[in-house]
């Protein structure tokens, strides 16, 4: 018995897939900041929109294969988020009196707005459109989607800059954005 139960102890050390991609997660986070941030920002958003794409088609009854041409354009909200999130940091430090509050404000007033509005824009320019359709996307599409993004990241956002440590942000936003992304791409259509 005693072999069995030395495989058993030996198994139980190895660690689980989950923790091991965990690990190697932590180490290129520490090593690679930025890059790991976009690398991870780009998938995530990437499958956002492929699940989009792909909702979009069952309920069209669509058998046109997946546009991937433009998943590229993703790889910016990672880099963008983490030098915000250290600027927030910077700016108003946990300390401050009411530093949960002006965070929530400064994210959902500055950052939210301006992140859209760079995001329309990215859109346009990555999918060759002119200043007109920029213009005309940004008097249909902006104030609807700043609403939702505020109805959807408000809570969201509180809890990520007020309570997920700072290296994690980028990470816990990503996840949520999955949905919010691909809410986004379907305005694109």
């Amino acid at each position: 018995m005693a072999p069995a139960a030395s495989r058993l102890r030996a198994e139980c050390e190895l660690p689980s897939l989950p923790r091991r991609a965990l690990a190697q997660y932590l180490l290129l986070l520490k090593l690679y900041p930025v890059f790991t941030k976009a690398v991870s920002s780009g998938i995530l958003s990437a499958v956002g929109n492929l699940l989009a794409q792909m909702i979009e088609k069952k309920q069209k009854n669509d058998s046109q294969s997946l546009d991937v041409s433009g998943l590229l354009r993703f790889f910016v909200t990672g880099p963008l988020s983490h030098y915000f999130y250290l600027f927030m940091e910077y700016w108003i430090p946990p300390g401050v009196p009411l530093a949960t509050v002006k965070r929530l404000l400064l994210d959902r007033l500055l950052f939210a707005p301006t992140f859209l509005l760079l995001f329309f824009l990215i859109m346009n320019l990555l999918e060759g459109k002119d200043v007109s359709a920029f213009a005309s996307k940004m008097r249909s599409g902006f104030w609807p989607a700043l609403q939702m993004n505020w109805r959807m990241w408000t809570p969201l956002q509180f809890i990520n800059i007020n309570y997920v440590p700072l290296q994690f942000r980028v990470l816990f936003a990503n996840m949520a954005a999955l949905f919010w992304y691909a809410y986004l791409a379907s305005l694109r259509k």
